[in-house]
């Protein structure tokens, strides 16, 4: 079987604020991480990442490691910012003679001719292109990711196209049981294993709802579709419309169209809309964000290269990993929290939060690392997730890479 890579190129490495801590192929698209859905595609396990250097030593559940060495002939390399449909291609897409794999016109997927370095990614501008050989082509269904907003632009039909492939009586999903109300005739998926509690009211009328095996919905919950909660989290109660909740998060009060990738908490009332919620993130009591101007007009977001207009009217936050805040906390539209960083009190956060950063407003105290990391490890640990060394080496990489070194061990 050949050996599948996943790539982040000089475009994904800009997407903040979670390229500081993790690859893109490690985010959540629609229901599903990026790195998954090519390992659904293919059907095989993907063995590496390519990732900014920093990223070295990312270590996460079953994400894979970074690619080192020789990248074999015959090795299989993924754009990351390429989402491709479930169910994308058949058996003929993985036809051995394959060796150019096209989403819309443009080269997602390669197989290698000929051994390369891992080093020559280093940089991420060497393009997929430059590597495709004449050989056979085929196209697969799905979406590019130009911007780090398009995650949430591209929400709606990638939940619909992702949960409509799913149907009662495969992989042992079924409707809800007579008594619990549901709205419209697009389907409602619950997998065995999962809890629907009393009183729970799923409303399909714009989309499809999918829960998975091990979550809970509990009573006096609106869900929302198309909407999709992942293994092990719990919807505490008020409605949930339009999201994707990934695995152990905790999620209470109004939610709308939001990512929240996993191992998150938003277990208090505030509302939260057009966001997306990294991973190891805490919302306190309270927090809220806004995802449309008084104005009606587009939102602007803080990017790499400057503010830019992202040409959505509805944005709201984007958070990045092990971002806390506190108590009654607002979030005004298109905030970009930087990862790690810790903000509270009463005034309204900037719309750019660096990384790491500590505080009740500008200008912010740095997050010492060492305090840092002692509350991350408290927080894992409490989803019985270790905080190993290769992720502490990694977290201080990130440190070091956004100006935060002092104070982190060697």
């Amino acid at each position: 079987m050949s050996p599948l890579v996943l790539y982040d190129d000089a475009c994904a490495r800009r997407f903040e604020p979670f390229a500081l801590t993790r690859p893109v192929s490690e985010l959540r698209a629609g229901t599903t991480v990026i790195r998954q859905r090519w390992e659904n595609a293919f059907l095989l396990k993907a063995v590496s990442a390519i990732a900014a250097p920093h990223l070295a030593d990312f270590e996460e559940l079953d994400a894979p490691p970074a690619a080192s060495g020789t990248l074999a002939a015959g090795t299989i390399v993924a754009n990351a910012r390429c989402v491709p449909a479930l169910g994308s291609f058949d058996d003929d897409g993985r036809d051995a003679g394959v060796a150019v794999w096209q989403c819309d016109g443009r080269v997602a997927a390669v197989r290698l001719t000929a051994a390369v370095e891992a080093t020559e990614f280093a940089e991420g501008t060497l393009s997929l292109e430059t590597l495709a050989s004449r050989g056979a082509s085929v196209d697969i269904r799905g979406w590019w990711l130009e911007e780090v907003w398009d995650l949430i632009r591209l929400l709606t039909p990638q939940l619909i196209d992702d949960i409509e492939r799913l149907r009662p009586g495969s992989r042992r999903y079924a409707a809800p049981s007579g008594d619990v109300p549901v709205l419209g005739s697009h389907p409602v998926l619950i997998e065995s294993g999962a809890t629907v509690e009393p009183y729970v009211v799923f409303d399909a009328s714009a989309g499809p709802v999918l829960i998975e095996s091990g979550a809970t919905v509990q009573s006096f919950t609106r869900v929302v579709g198309p909407c999709y909660v992942g293994p092990g989290s719990s919807v505490l109660g008020d409605r949930v419309a339009n999201c994707s909740i990934g695995d152990v998060c905790r999620v209470r009060g109004e939610i709308s169209s939001t990512i929240v990738l996993g191992h998150t908490n938003k277990a208090h009332g505030g509302f939260v809309g057009h966001s997306y919620l990294g991973r190891w993130v805490n919302l306190g009591a309270g927090t809220i964000t806004s995802n449309l101007k008084n104005t009606y007009g587009t939102v602007a977001l803080w990017t790499t290269d400057g503010i830019r207009d992202t040409g959505l009217q509805f944005l709201g936050a984007l958070v990045g990993d092990h971002a806390k805040t506190g108590i009654g906390v607002r979030l005004t539209t298109g905030t970009v929290v930087g990862a790690a960083a810790n903000v509270y009190g009463s005034t309204m956060p900037p719309k750019y939060v660096p990384p790491f950063a500590w505080g009740d407003g500008e200008p912010y105290d740095t997050y010492a690392f060492d305090k840092f990391v002692t509350v991350a490890e408290r927080a894992m640990a409490r989803r019985h997730v270790p905080l190993g060394p290769r992720t502490r080496r990694q977290l201080a990489a990130a440190y070091a890479r956004c100006g935060r070194g002092a104070g982190v061990p060697a």
